[in-house]
């Protein structure tokens, strides 16, 4: 049985940035919006923008595979073919990464492919992906 999707929102500090980020990096389709928020389908689940100046951007970062990890971060994990489609295309576009498209965890059960990334606003995003979704939570 497929998990629900889920719901997100997020403070931003420039709504326009963020609106074009959203919808042209990723292709995200928009859906309801007013003067002060959007909301997107992102990979089938519901992100909301919300302009909040004051709330945007991360704060904080721990130690994670040798790699600072920024937090609070959200993200999806994507089919493995999809993460590196993804990747190919967040690359073509120059895009800056925090934690750039690689593997981590080599060998060991929670392998996976990730990559870190910001918004406009600040905000940490984290895309991953497993060979096998089941390993999803192994330990």
């Amino acid at each position: 049985m497929p998990l629900p999707p889920f719901h997100l929102a997020i403070p931003v500090d420039d709504l326009a940035a963020a609106r074009r980020f959203y919808g042209d990096v990723f292709g995200c389709r928009e859906g309801r919006s007013s003067a002060h928020w959007v909301d997107f389908d992102f990979f089938g689940h519901q992100l909301v923008i919300h302009e909040a100046p004051a709330g945007a951007g991360h704060r904080h970062s721990n130690p994670v595979d040798g790699h600072d990890v920024p937090v609070p971060h959200f993200g999806v994990v994507l089919e493995w073919e999809a993460w590196h489609d993804l990747a190919g295309r967040l690359q073509a576009r120059a895009i800056d990464f925090v934690i750039e498209p690689g593997i981590r965890f080599r060998g060991e059960p929670g392998e996976q492919a990730t990559m870190f990334l910001l918004d406009p606003c600040g905000n940490a995003l984290e895309f991953k992906a497993f060979r096998d979704i089941r390993r999803l939570f192994a330990r």
